[in-house]
């Protein structure tokens, strides 16, 4: 660039921090969306309640296997939602707006310190104590990589367009949570124990405040596109 003029310089040196600072956005955005929908810390309460009776051994290859397979389906979905949309005839905008309203239920839930039924109801817990293996039901799924987390990633993978920098920052989010996830349920006896009850509570709602922000981003989102597709 050194033989360009002064002002094309300039041009595209302001071109360079503007890309730079959306990706840095877009990258912050993702893991927060990403982490709050899968909120690691309430999923503890209910993983410490369906090992109740393993050895301790257990519970870590448990939560081991638990967030590699959340870790592999959300990524699945990451990289196959364009084929899904097109599979279905759902449009990006419809998609937007629904999975908008499910993180709204699901913020209202956390806010009110209360675990989703998006995630997974009181009969999948009393019937997953009953099963040998509970790693990939109800675990991974559907309690890391439900719902509102596929969605999640799927709107935000679109929202990357296969950018190299947005893309890598949507596929960081999820194993930075998923390895945040393995990590809080190895250590979950530990953590019950160092953090009260009414840190935790608060901590979700707080969580639930920015997941709700984030749903009506979506939402908001979602609307322009049908706009956008109507009036095309």
């Amino acid at each position: 660039m050194g033989f360009l003029p002064p002002g094309v310089r300039r041009a595209s040196r302001c071109r360079y921090d503007r890309c730079v600072t959306e990706d840095l956005k877009f990258a912050v955005v993702a893991l927060s969306a990403v982490f709050f929908v899968i909120d690691p810390l309430a999923n503890l309460p209910i993983y410490l309640t369906i090992t109740a009776g393993d050895s301790a051994a257990q519970r870590r290859r448990t939560a081991l296997r638990a967030a590699f397979a959340a870790w592999i389906v959300l990524l699945a979905f990451a990289v196959a939602g364009g084929v899904i949309f097109k599979a279905f005839g759902i449009s990006l905008g419809a998609f937007k707006i629904a999975g908008g309203i499910m993180l709204l239920l699901m913020s209202i839930d956390m806010m009110r310190a209360q675990t989703s039924a998006t995630k997974t109801t009181e009969e999948e817990q009393r019937e997953s104590q009953a099963r040998d293996d509970i790693a990939i039901f109800p675990l991974a799924i559907p309690m890391l990589a439900g719902p509102g987390a596929i969605a999640t990633v799927m709107v935000l993978m679109s929202r990357a367009a296969w950018r190299p920098v947005a893309t890598a920052s949507v596929f960081l989010a999820v194993t930075i949570t998923c390895v945040a996830s393995w990590l809080l349920m190895r250590y979950a006896a530990n953590a019950e124990r160092l953090l009260p009850k009414t840190l935790m509570r608060a901590f979700e709602r707080i969580m639930g405040l920015l997941l709700a922000a984030v749903g009506i981003e979506f939402i908001g989102s979602g609307v322009r596109d049908m706009i956008q597709l109507q009036g095309g």
